[in-house]
Order: structure tokens, then sequence, then C-alpha cells
């Protein structure tokens, strides 16, 4: 363990050196040509070297390459195209080492526990291993299952873990001592969130309730499926789900041979995807085609559904958080370059004394020339139109004090993997195409929690300028029965005064409240919208002449 916790401090070590060398002293000395003709090369060999460390270390490093590989919108194609084969397999345990781990956790012999286990890994990840298996015929009863998939803990799993994340502890420290870095991200706060994650995902009695609570947030919905969880065969070791292995989501070829046209399925599983994020608030994070099947299904709509499998990654959006990405996604989809810098804010990714002129700036240019282009669009354009932008973009970008808020590399991470799963299902597939429309039903939505949030104020209002006389006539009275000792003799004209402009600011408050439900509502309904615009002339006139008499 002392050799792996080495290898990965001197792999990072390393590379850090390189990229400060050519990326921060050579432009400093006016050799910066160097750094850029030598950049894509140097890129290559990090990607290459980290994907061999990842393959012989196993572990963390495999999920590290993992994410690193899903960040096509910040990462080059150099890195992210050698660590793509780190979605997929890893070297298995064997089964010798499989079967004690099984028959450890349950208690009891392999052959009790299941009729039969194929020896031979389904699949082989960084964490766990899978084994196709049949219940017992009692289990089977109890169930309605028979066939499933065994998960197993890989043996030394968790002193693994403990490793790789004190190396990445540490280089997460040395990090936060770059000012690059530390103006912009709290590495060591990032680093335990990633530990937090990667220690949930190997407790298999967390992922087993996870897969439970994302059920039940689709219920009758025919375009999700989730396996069935046997508890009887579970435990924070093994995990033992329903076998709904099927056709791969990115499986072009074998998805047109089912009669699936893969251009349909990009769509749905963008729109389930920003369901979880955007509207429920607790989304699979893992979602790379080794965790999404298209399985055939006759009795939905569509003649197939998305089944979901591996919940050991999951996250959360607290409600501010939520509210603050829907106005970034209503921005978005309206190429609105305020909003959306706005709409950061409320999230948190910049800090509040962010100068964000420059900002919206660029947002909007951006917006301008390449908003609402897809993948195939976007590798049209002129690479130095994109370099020079670049060069423009990021000269804002490093002058801002940006931050990562709770659960938002989870959220990055979602996002950019389904960019990338819809683009492999159809190269020509444009992420605006499916934003715009949740967008304008989230607007909708907005526009429709407006509206009751005004009519509520309104009655408290109009609760106001009912009880309000009321009560000044008991004052009064008190008053002239002095029970309230009052020094001034013009108190009830003054009284009389403040009753009537208070009934005046009532009624403009009034006029205001539905004069802007009329027109929010006209736009669904045209009838009750106009009627409400209508019965706000009453308060109008009422605010302004009631005080004239």
């Amino acid at each position: 363990m002392r050799a792996r916790y080495r290898r990965i401090l001197r792999f990072a070590s390393w590379y850090l050196a390189i990229t400060w060398w050519f990326e921060l002293f050579l432009p400093r000395i006016g050799l910066v040509k160097i750094a850029e003709r030598t950049r894509s090369k140097r890129m290559q060999r990090f990607a290459k070297g980290f994907h061999v460390l990842a393959a012989d270390l196993g572990g963390l490093m495999i999920k590290v390459g993992q994410f690193m590989s899903s960040r096509l919108d910040v990462l080059p194609p150099e890195i992210t195209k050698e660590l793509e084969g780190l979605q997929d397999e890893v070297a298995p345990v064997s089964f010798a080492a499989i079967r004690a781990a099984i028959e450890t956790e349950l208690g009891m012999p392999l052959e009790r526990a299941f009729t039969s286990v194929d020896e031979t890994p389904v699949a082989a990840a960084s964490l766990g291993q899978a084994h196709r298996a049949r219940l017992t015929a009692l289990d089977a009863a109890d169930t309605g299952l028979d066939e499933v998939i065994i998960k197993v803990q890989r043996p030394g799993i968790d002193e693994i873990i403990d490793v790789d994340l004190a190396a990445l502890r540490k280089v997460g420290g040395w990090l936060s001592h770059v000012r690059l870095v530390y103006n912009r991200v709290d590495m060591p706060a990032l680093v335990e969130e990633f530990a937090q994650t990667s220690l949930e995902e190997i407790d298999y009695l967390h992922e087993a309730a996870s897969s439970e609570r994302f059920a039940a947030a689709f219920p009758d919905d025919d375009r999700v499926s989730v396996p069935g969880v046997v508890w009887e065969r579970t435990t924070r070791r093994v995990l033992t789900l329903e076998d709904v292995t099927a056709i791969k989501i990115t499986d072009v070829e074998a998805l047109r041979a089912a009669g699936i046209d893969p251009a349909e399925v990009a769509p749905v599983f963008a729109e389930v995807m920003f369901d979880q994020m955007f509207t429920m608030g607790f989304f699979h994070a893992d979602p790379h085609p080794g965790n999404i099947f298209v399985t055939s299904d006759a009795e939905s709509e569509r003649g197939w559904k998305l089944t979901f499998i591996d919940f050991g990654m999951m996250g959360e959006v607290p409600t501010s958080t939520r509210t603050g990405l829907r106005k970034m996604l209503i921005a978005a989809a309206s190429r609105d370059g305020r909003g959306l810098v706005n709409a950061m804010n409320d999230v948190g990714v910049l800090l509040p004394s962010a100068e964000t002129t420059e900002l919206e700036r660029a947002m909007t240019t951006l917006f301008a020339r390449f908003g609402g282009m897809g993948f195939a669009e976007l590798r049209e354009v002129d690479p130095r139109e994109f370099r020079d932008f670049a060069v423009q973009f990021g000269d804002v970008v490093r002058s801002l004090p940006f931050q990562l808020p709770e659960n938002f590399l989870l959220i990055i991470r979602a996002m950019s993997l389904t960019s990338g799963v819809s683009s492999a299902l159809n190269p020509a597939f444009n992420l605006w195409d499916s934003v715009e429309p949740y967008a304008a039903q989230l607007l909708r939505d907005e526009s429709g929690n407006l509206v009751q949030d005004i009519i509520k104020q309104a009655m408290e209002t109009v609760g106001l300028a009912v009880r309000l006389p009321k009560r000044l006539d008991e004052f009064i009275t008190r008053v002239e029965d002095g029970s309230v000792g009052v020094a001034s003799p013009g108190l009830e004209k003054r009284v009389a005064r403040l009753e009537r402009s208070t009934r005046q600011a009532v009624s403009a408050v009034l006029f205001g409240a539905l004069l802007i439900a009329g027109v929010l509502l006209r736009a669904d309904d045209a009838v009750l919208g106009t009627v409400i615009m209508v019965a706000s002339v009453a308060p109008l006139l009422h605010a302004l002449f009631a005080g004239r008499r």
C-alpha cells in the first residue's frame, strides 16, 4: 500500500511540474508558442500515462479516469478519447476469492444461497464484480424472481480506497496552494465530496436503498425501469438484484437490429435525466453507457424503456440549488447571458463579490455565435474561431472567483455523460432541442407559481384592508374612552388621514397584483386573464380618487 501511495504521488507531482513549466513559466518569458506547439502531445502522454496507472492500480484511480473521460466540455479529446476505455472492463478477481467473499458475507455455503452461480463475471468494475446466478426455489417463490445478478465488493477494496483518498487529499493540498486553483475552487472540499461519494458507493445497503428510492421517483412511468432488490441475499458487501441485462444504450447496431431508432432514444434519455436533476432533485450521477440498458417493452408507448442499474453514485440537489439550476436552464434555452450569470450567482458558482459585467458580455457573445449548435455543427466551425473566443473568454473566467457548491461535481458529471451518451446515439443530436421544450415547461411552471404567489399576497393584502378599519375604530374608541393616554388633540383627524392613505396604498398594491396576474394568466387562459385585468380597474380608481373627498 505504501508503494501504491508513492506511485500516485510521483505521477501527480511529475505532471504538475511539467504543466507549471510549459503553461506558466514559458509564457512568462515569451515562449508561449513552444507551449502551444507541444500541448497536444503532452496531453496525449499524460492521458496514456494515467490510463496505465489506473489500469494497474484500479480502485479510485479508475473512478478519477472515468470522470476525466466524461468531461468532453472542458478537457481536450486527447485526454477523453484515451481514457474512455476505463468506462468498461478492468481485470476480474478470481472466482475463488469471490466465492469466499459471498460465503463470508451471507454466512452460508454458496450452494445453499443460490442454485447456481456463473463463474465468469458479467462485469468487472473498479470497486466490485458481478456474476449471474439463479435463486433457490424457496427464494424464487418469495421474491417472484429467478435469474439474478450478484454484485460482490472486491476483496481488500476498503484499504485500497483509504490509500487512494490519502493520496488524492495530498494532491488536493498541493493544488490548494496554486493561485489559479484556490481562487476558483476549494480543492480539499472537492476531494472530500469525492471521498464521501466513493465511500457510499462501496456500501451496497446504501445502493439498494437508493435503487428503491429511484424507482419510487418514477411510478407508472413507461420510460424508466429499475431492477428489483433481493434483500434476503444483500449485505454491505454483497448485493443481489434482478437480472435486467438488455441492449447497452450506445450499442447502435443492436438497437437497430431490435427495431429501435437510436435517434429516438437520445431525447428520451436526456428528458429523463433533466427530470431527475431539475425536478426531482435525486439523480443517477454515473449514467455512463454501461449503466443503462434499452429494454424492449410491448406495453410501453414507444415499445422500449430505459433500464438504469448501479445506484452506488447518486446525487441530491438541495431545493435552493435546484431553483438556481432551473433558472440556468431557462436562461440557457432563451440565450439570456445576463440571466445565466444571475442564475450562477443563485446556485453559488460565483462568489458574491464577483464583478460579472464582462462575464455577461462574454456569455451573450457565446450564445449569439454558438448557441443552439449541436456537436456535428460545432465540428464545422473554424478551429481558429474557437481558439480566439477561448482566449478572450478565458481571460474573463480567470479573473472571476468561481467555486463549486455542494454536489456540483456530480451534477457536472451527470450532465457531461448525458450529453456524451446522447451524441453517441445520434451524432447530429442537439442538446438544445431537448433543453428548449423542457425549459419552456419549467418557465410555464414558474409562471404558475408566480401567479399563485401574487394571488396569495393579494388576498393577504385584502384581508389586511378589511381588518384595518375595524382595528383603527377600536383604537379610536379606546382613545375616546380614555383607556389610552394621548397628548395630541388632533389624533382623530390624523388617524382618519392614515386610514385613507392606508386604504389607497392597499388599493394600489391590489391593482398591481391583479394586473400582473391577469397578464400572466392570459397566455394560457384568455378569458380568465382578461376578467382579472378588468377587475384591477376598481382598486385603481379607488387609489386615484378616494383621497379627494
